[in-house]
């Protein structure tokens, strides 16, 4: 769990997203640290002998910097105003399914699966769905899995019209083949970081999207032939 303070924190930094600001606040920020990281190693403790793919991760592999990266972006804002939390079996620089805890006033959700995957990954992943889409389906029709998070998000952005180039429009799998992302999302309400049972209560959550994760990864480990 969150502390009030911290939750505060983040919301008055949302309000003076400026240097100064940051700056006479640091002794804030220091806190608001220790207790982000104390969620993160929280969640590890839950999770990995849930997940034994987790068992190298440190809180360090799975925290963000809130300083934001500005170079490309119309918004200048300094500092992040939300929290992740982000395990996945990948090392450093390399792309891999995961689980997520997002934490922002009236945007908090958990998730997983693989966001936007990059060109190459997006055709491994095509490739284990066009063979083995029966296992998928098994996956995301699992009751426990139905009920929590329903399916992969769909929408415009992340869906092709068209089948993708190389398959059939009556590929039996042809929707999930036309996702360009292959995430799931439950939203919550931010209320429930404060509770002492939030991370028991996300992890047993999370935990469904295992097999999911399995799924992808093993697309993306594997060998061409």
């Amino acid at each position: 769990m969150l502390s009030k303070d911290s939750l505060q924190f983040l919301e008055d930094l949302k309000a003076n997203n400026n240097r100064d600001w940051f700056l006479d606040n640091k002794k804030r920020y220091e806190i608001f640290k220790k207790d982000y990281h104390q969620l993160v190693a929280d969640f590890l403790d839950a999770m990995k002998p849930l997940d034994a793919s987790l068992e190298m991760l440190e809180v360090k592999n799975c925290t963000f910097r809130i300083n934001r990266d500005i170079r490309f972006s119309k918004d200048k804002s300094p500092y992040k105003s939300h929290i992740g939390v982000w395990m996945s079996s990948g090392s450093k620089g390399m792309n891999r399914s995961g689980y997520y805890v997002h934490i922002e006033k009236g945007a908090s959700f958990i998730a997983g699966g693989f966001y936007a995957p990059e060109a190459n990954d997006l055709k491994k992943v095509r490739k284990e769905i066009a063979f083995f889409y029966e296992d998928l389906e098994e996956i995301l029709n699992e009751k426990n899995f139905k009920k929590e998070f329903g399916d992969f998000d769909r929408n415009e952005k992340n869906s092709l019209k068209n089948p993708p180039r190389g398959y059939e429009k009556d590929h039996p799998a042809i929707e999930l083949l036309k996702l360009k992302s292959f995430e799931t999302t439950q939203k919550f309400d931010i209320s429930e970081i404060t509770k002492k049972d939030f991370v028991s209560k996300m992890s047993k959550k999370l935990i469904l999207l295992k097999p999911l994760n399995e799924f992808i990864n093993r697309a993306l480990t594997a060998e061409d032939v």
